[in-house]
């Protein structure tokens, strides 16, 4: 056994001479760089020439000031079923180049086997034989045009895309974890709006009734509160609807049933606003930050390497395998040095003819390479595209909720002097309900624009590639 073993090392030398030797031989196939695409220098909407604090960005939701979204986004970070099979993707494309890296290496398999026989008496000795045998055999496929290195290439490419997909689907989650809470907040704003209104319009509808009853009024103003007051009430439920439906939905987000977060957003909260105002990054550096830009980006090198691996198929390859081992008529003999055995074989493979299937394969694969190209240019022009709109909305809806904030307050001035007017008899009921109706739609304006808003700068956030960091953000955050 000791010299099965020093033959074993002798071999080990010997590959790894060979190894060094075809390492330096160049893979054929093109050589990935990175595409330079032509960007502008800034945003048409004005706003962004500095840079953004990264920390801010990678946990844009603290600037909302709201616990509950913290609390929120970071269950669903730690629990959400898609961004867990966001991870177990990265787990397959991490064994996947494990598969990849090992073709370059040989392949070395142990043997242990024993036999015994006895011939027939009528046709031969009738003696009885044994046999035993050690050893290992190998055999490596050397990578001289490189399409095994292409492979590992392409696998590591694919690897990095996974990261950064990883990272896109929490960019996607905690953006929509928010949207959904500011969905929640709007619609429960809004059924508070309509409850107030209806309370009021109660008051109002109970004073007519007794001023009718009084022989004040006439039946057409009775008839007209109790029209206003219902179809007030008929938003009601559509509303508790929208509350149930985000709350639900929230749920799911977080990897939970339907129902189960009543005692986390049952708090009655405002809708919450970024607190400061959002400074967007420069183009250049806001693709370098969004992970689905990078994941187009690693895809188009992964496609690359596989156009390599495929035209190193036009070319000859080259395969060792070989033997070293023991054999013995006893077990015992097995350890003398006249037992050693080995072989080595070479051998070249070469294409001749195949009907053109390479370079049919070929064209597919640059025909590949071509639609990773665009397809990366796409990512990108979709990326500054959602960040101007998005810059655009921000700007656009706030100056709108400032209108309507002006308007409500108005429309809140003009109910209070058409009631009092009514009350000393200067004007009938319809003015009432007019300002009523006013005052209740600019609200619900209001709490709408709030809502949008929030969702604009939301879609902002993750529109700049907000909501993941190169340092691992914790599972959960401290409350």
């Amino acid at each position: 056994m000791p010299a099965l073993l020093d033959r074993c090392r002798r071999g080990a030398c010997v590959a790894a001479l060979l190894a060094v030797a075809l390492g330096g031989c160049a893979a054929v196939g093109p050589d990935y760089s990175e595409p330079q695409l032509a960007v502008p220098a800034g945003w048409s909407a004005g706003i962004g020439t500095d840079a953004m604090d990264a920390v801010l960005l990678a946990r844009w939701w603290h600037g909302f000031g709201d616990p509950v979204l913290d609390r929120l986004v970071a269950d669903a970070l730690a629990a959400n079923l898609d961004l867990a099979q966001a991870r177990a993707r990265l787990r397959e494309a991490r064994a996947r180049r494990g598969v990849a890296g090992a073709a370059l290496a040989p392949s070395v398999d142990a043997s242990l086997s024993g036999s015994r026989s006895r011939s027939s008496g009528q046709s031969g000795s009738g003696s009885t034989r044994e046999l035993y045998s050690a050893g290992f055999d190998a055999s490596w496929e050397l990578d001289v045009f490189g399409g095994v290195r292409r492979s590992v290439e392409a696998a590591q490419a694919d690897l990095e895309a996974s990261v950064e997909s990883l990272s896109d689907t929490r960019v996607s989650l905690a953006a929509e974890v928010a949207l959904n809470y500011i969905d929640l907040r709007t619609a429960e704003q809004r059924l508070a709006i309509a409850e107030e209104s209806i309370a009021s319009r109660g008051e109002n509808h109970q004073i007519i009734r007794w001023r009718q009853q009084a022989g004040l009024v006439s039946e057409l103003d009775l008839a007209q509160a109790t029209t206003d007051l219902e179809s007030t009430r008929a938003v009601l439920p559509p509303l508790r609807t929208a509350v149930i439906e985000a709350k639900n939905r929230l749920a799911v987000l977080l990897g939970r049933n339907p129902g189960e977060l009543e005692s986390l957003v049952h708090a009655d909260r405002p809708i919450p606003l970024a607190a400061a105002e959002i400074v967007a990054a420069i183009p250049a550096d806001t693709l370098r930050q969004r992970p689905d830009v990078r994941v187009a980006e690693r895809r188009l090198a992964a496609q690359t390497a596989r156009l390599g691996e495929a035209e190193a198929a036009r070319y000859p390859s080259f395969r060792l395998s070989g033997s070293l081992g023991l054999e013995a008529l006893e077990l015992d003999a097995l350890a003398d040095r006249g037992a050693n055995t080995h072989s080595l074989f070479g051998g070249i493979t070469a294409p001749v003819f195949n009907a053109g299937r390479i370079a049919a394969n070929i064209e597919i694969q640059d025909a590949l390479v071509e639609q990773a190209r665009l397809a990366y240019r796409a990512a990108v022009l979709a990326a500054l595209e959602e960040v101007e709109n998005a810059l655009t909305a921000v700007a656009n809806t706030d100056a709108r909720r400032a209108k309507l904030a002006e308007a409500a307050a108005a429309a809140r001035t003009t109910l209070a002097i058409a009631e009092y007017r009514y009350a000393s008899g200067l004007a009938d009921f319809l003015s009432v309900l007019d300002a009523q109706r006013t005052q209740l739609s600019l609200d619900e304006q209001l709490a709408g624009s709030t809502g949008e808003l929030a969702r604009a700068q939301i879609r902002l956030y993750k529109a700049l590639g907000g909501g993941w960091s190169t340092e691992p953000l914790p599972a959960k955050e401290p409350q």
